[in-house]
């Protein structure tokens, strides 16, 4: 099961290393191996969101998600997607943007470097949604109650999620305005760059999020259908379909799975550029990453694991709360990249934690009252 799940995330493993000492040596492997351990620890918590996602879809779409979706995440947003950067940011054309890559990577390192306000606004504003709107979402399984009960109750006010991360980036761009006011004026067109592309992902968020849960909706009168179908084929002795969502709602839903994986794959671009400079070996530890998560993404769903460790879904947005919340912060000010990937890490491992100790709780209660109690969920 592992080898057939991790089976080509191991080959693109041994490619890519082999690739990094040819262009390199040593000191390349040693680089693109540092990025790949990098990429996997600031993106565990996308895999274990992605897969709340990919569960949902019929098995047409997961293989889309692991083969077209990998070239997009691999490809485009480890690759090309720093070069688009340098060639907007400059007025440059692609193959001038590639040039300068290659040959005068100071230069494009310092271009990527001022882009990122507006990187970091576009990615932790489409991330603050997913957070506030997963936060303000009423559910029947809650982990830390204390927090999750009222602001369950707060989430019934329409349009909440949307107004506090208005507010949110309001405060973001008024203060790297004033910032660059008190330095004399330099770069005061960075608040309303950080503006308009906070704006950016709010919108994306609300056209891809919105279209594909408008789609998921209509298919429930088809799914509750299907259930019926299911039960009657199960009285009859028959045996059960699984449901899953293809057509326009999985369409849409892997659009917002490569939206999520571009806006999480941000801080691991940016923070490369604190080990090397060289897109090629960018291009080879992040995208050996890349794979990695996507292969885990996929072994969660077919172990059942969010079904398991039901506190999982959970720990991971609360990551996705605290990445949107440090993206915004390195509008302004830098971060390690370390503190990114160990607060990710911590949550998740935290979950997990939790969801053991609920599984035990479980059952301990119905061995002690032949299966008739239940437990009370949450800590």
């Amino acid at each position: 099961m592992v080898l057939k799940t991790f089976g080509w995330s191991f080959a693109v493993t041994a490619l890519g290393l082999v690739a990094a000492i040819l262009f390199g040596g040593w000191t390349a492997f040693g680089i693109v191996a540092i990025l790949s351990i990098l990429e996997i620890s600031l993106s565990f918590d996308n895999a274990v969101v992605n897969a709340g996602i990919l569960k949902k879809m019929n098995a047409f779409w997961q293989k889309i998600f692991l083969t077209i979706g990998i070239l997009i995440a691999v490809f485009g947003m480890r690759l090309v997607f720093p070069v688009v950067i340098v060639a907007v940011s400059a007025s440059l054309g692609p193959i001038e943007a590639v040039d300068l890559a290659l040959t005068d990577k100071d230069r494009y390192q310092e271009l990527v470097t001022d882009a990122h306000p507006s990187i970091a606004a576009f990615g932790g504003m489409f991330l603050l949604m997913i957070f506030l709107d997963f936060i303000f979402e009423d559910r029947d399984i809650k982990w830390l109650t204390w927090i999750e009960r009222p602001l369950s109750k707060l989430g019934k006010v329409d349009m909440l999620s949307a107004c506090i991360a208005l507010i949110v980036l309001l405060v973001a761009s008024l203060t790297v305005g004033a910032n660059a006011h008190q330095h004399g004026g330099l770069h005061v067109d960075k608040a309303e760059t950080v503006l308009l592309a906070g704006i950016g992902g709010l919108i994306t968020y609300m056209i891809v999020g919105g279209l594909s849960g408008y789609f998921e909706n209509r298919l429930e009168e088809q799914e509750e259908h299907e259930h019926e179908e299911e039960e009657k084929a199960a009285r009859a002795g028959k045996p059960k379909t699984a449901l899953a969502i293809g057509g326009k709602a999985a369409f849409f839903m892997f659009l917002y799975l490569e939206v999520l994986d571009a806006s999480f794959s941000f801080d691991g671009v940016i923070g490369a550029f604190a080990i090397t400079n060289d897109i090629v070996l960018m291009a080879l530890g992040l995208g050996i990453g890349a794979m990695y998560v996507r292969s885990l993404t996929v072994y969660l769903v077919r172990q059942g694991t969010l079904d398991e460790y039901v506190y999982l879904e959970h720990g991971a947005h609360y990551a996705i709360g605290a990445l949107a919340a440090l993206l915004l912060i390195t509008i302004q000010y830098e971060v390690n990249e370390l503190i990114t990937g160990f607060i990710g890490v911590f949550l998740i491992g935290l979950s997990f934690w939790s969801s053991v100790r609920r599984n035990k709780a479980h059952a301990a209660a119905e061995g002690g009252t032949g299966g008739k109690t239940e437990v009370s969920s949450g800590v």
